[in-house]
């Protein structure tokens, strides 16, 4: 189980790898930043956390949590800037995968309510890299956070979907549940004989 500062906490199994990201997110930081078009997005990327990243099987899924603490963006978010900013983190995706078939629901867990979206991704760079791409999103008291996978198979997105969350302190419950989506097309996943992309 990960504990984060920001509110949350999200389970996931043992077989689960936990990695280290310090090394990785100052050079994600300056990517990010070169690319941003306003001081309020330069300012979202200084800020943002990646709370937890944790991959498994072989070829390999990821699942992610990341935050925006609202101590550091100095603006606290409403349910109203919710859409924008799941968009935001969602957006961001597609400076290294090619998005295709997405879909978009909505729910509650408690009080919260969180944006959701599913989607094929193929990496720009490695056209072979295949993933189902799930990011999911909510506001807490005390930032915004988004969970993602890009997901190798069905039993990976399961256990996305599955992981106990609980927000606020609020009754622990399965990340998404089965009506998240209006309507939920079928998990294709295109196994790839190429072999992972590197992080830079």
């Amino acid at each position: 189980m990960h504990t984060s500062e920001i509110g949350f906490s999200y389970s996931l199994p043992l077989d689960w790898k936990v990695m280290d990201t310090k090394p990785m997110l100052p050079v994600l930081k300056q990517q990010e930043t070169e690319s941003a078009t306003s001081d309020a997005e330069k300012k979202g990327i200084e800020c943002v956390q990646i709370e937890m990243m944790a991959r498994s099987g072989t070829p390999p899924s990821v699942i992610e949590a990341v935050a925006l603490p609202y101590s550091c963006f100095g603006q606290k978010f409403t349910d109203r800037d919710l859409p924008a900013f799941a968009e935001g983190i969602a957006e961001s995706m597609k400076k290294q995968f090619e998005i295709s078939d997405a879909v978009f629901g909505s729910y509650k867990l408690g009080s919260h309510r969180l944006w959701i979206e599913r989607a094929r991704g193929t990496s720009i760079a490695h056209p072979d890299f295949k993933r189902t791409l799930e990011i999911t999103c909510s506001l807490l008291q005390k930032g915004a956070v988004c969970w993602l996978t890009l997901a190798a198979d069905q039993q990976s997105v399961e256990t996305f979907e599955h992981g106990a969350v609980t927000l606020d302190g609020e009754a622990e419950a399965a990340l998404v549940p089965g009506n998240a989506f209006p309507e939920k097309k079928p998990i294709e996943v295109v196994p790839e004989k190429a072999k992972e992309p590197g992080t830079h």
